[in-house]
């Protein structure tokens, strides 16, 4: 039988949220319903409430989250009743060519819930964020996008590793590859960008140079493992960067900003051979233009990171027993904890430069 629950919804570009009355379905074949208890304010619902993901209005927002299973569909596997996950927006099939050549984690075929979740009295139906949306009590996703962890830890901060945090980290560890004695340069210090600087610490780079135009962010970065930072509204970023290190650049530089006179600045400030990073998102207009002779002379990687390439069953326990072991301190990342109605003055703040996650808690 149906349930109805409270979540927030975009109903119209550049809208002001709101909390409405959510319809969700039971599960069908191979599908979960989870009691959210976390979900963090992440930059990427705000573009979904910007248009700067696609038109498809209403959104039911809210994928950065942690809960507990409710209720499973026919012939589910995965997870049962009574397991503490995390959510995750991509859940691979096993089945393409990414999967069958043993890479998942580039998965091409990924999916989410058949079934639609609706507003309840008109049947609208939702567009839910990343396929998930979590900014309700309850939300019904594919059994695939459930990762079960350790209960013992905070839903607040498990959470987390649902989009940002993992974002972040996966670009050091996994598309960067950062290695024991790297220098590592991130370029945007919001919650990505200081993930970024936390992977490639525990990769065992000897140096990560933090750059931002805030001087919050910076102190912010520092505190997170930052060895050193560079404030490119006052400094040239690419300058200060090869004087910290010779002359020759950084061996890996993260982009965690989506932009393109940022991602210049990375493509320039790596040593030759150098990897460059791209896991901020642009916007679908931005263009990028490069001297093919540099691209080519200077040889190297230039990646982007879908997700931190990561594979949910095999990085969300990792990194939660880290977080047990006290080697990976997720709770830095909560700035506060707020309740559902208070998502719009949540983003307010973020796009201020205010905190570096609200997390709604039930």
């Amino acid at each position: 039988m149906s349930q109805e629950v409270r979540g927030v919804i975009a109903p119209g570009k550049d809208e002001p949220v709101r909390v409405e009355t959510v319809v969700v379905p039971d599960p069908g074949p191979g599908e979960a319903v989870v009691r959210v208890q976390a979900c963090g304010v992440c930059h990427t619902d705000l573009h979904y409430k910007q248009g700067g993901i696609s038109d498809e209005y209403p959104f039911l927002l809210g994928h950065e989250a942690a809960g507990v299973v409710e209720s499973v569909g026919a012939g589910t596997t995965e997870v049962e009743p009574g397991d503490f996950v995390i959510l995750n927006w991509r859940a691979v099939c096993g089945q393409c060519r990414a999967c069958r050549r043993g890479r998942p984690w580039y998965c091409f075929d990924t999916h989410n819930a058949r079934q639609a979740m609706t507003l309840a009295g008109s049947g609208t139906e939702l567009s839910p964020a990343l396929g998930i949306g979590a900014f309700a009590e309850k939300t019904l996703v594919a059994a695939g996008q459930c990762t079960k962890v350790d209960p013992d830890v905070s839903p607040a901060v498990a959470g987390l590793l649902g989009c940002g945090v993992m974002a972040g980290i996966g670009a050091a560890v996994n598309t960067g590859q950062v290695g024991r004695g790297d220098t590592v340069a991130v370029i945007g210090c919001g919650g990505v960008g200081d993930a970024a600087v936390v992977g490639a610490r525990l990769a065992g780079a000897s140096r990560v140079i933090a750059v931002d135009i805030d001087g919050r962010k910076l102190t912010q970065a520092e505190s997170m493992g930052a060895t050193h930072t560079v404030d490119s509204s006052a400094t040239d970023p690419v300058e200060a960067i090869r004087e910290l290190t010779g002359g020759f650049g950084a061996d890996v530089v993260i982009e965690a900003v989506g932009r393109p006179e940022t991602y210049e600045q990375a493509f320039y400030a790596r040593d030759l051979a150098g990897t460059v990073v791209l896991v901020g998102v642009p916007t679908p207009e931005m263009r990028l233009e490069l001297p093919l002779l540099d691209v080519f002379g200077r040889g190297g990687s230039l990646k982007s990171s879908w997700y931190g390439d990561c594979l949910p069953s095999r990085d969300f326990p990792m990194l939660i027993d880290l977080h047990r072991q006290g080697r990976l301190d997720l709770e830095k990342f909560v700035t506060e904890r707020i309740a559902l109605d208070e998502v719009e003055q949540a983003f307010d703040r973020m796009h201020a430069g205010d905190v570096l996650r609200s997390v709604v808690v039930f």
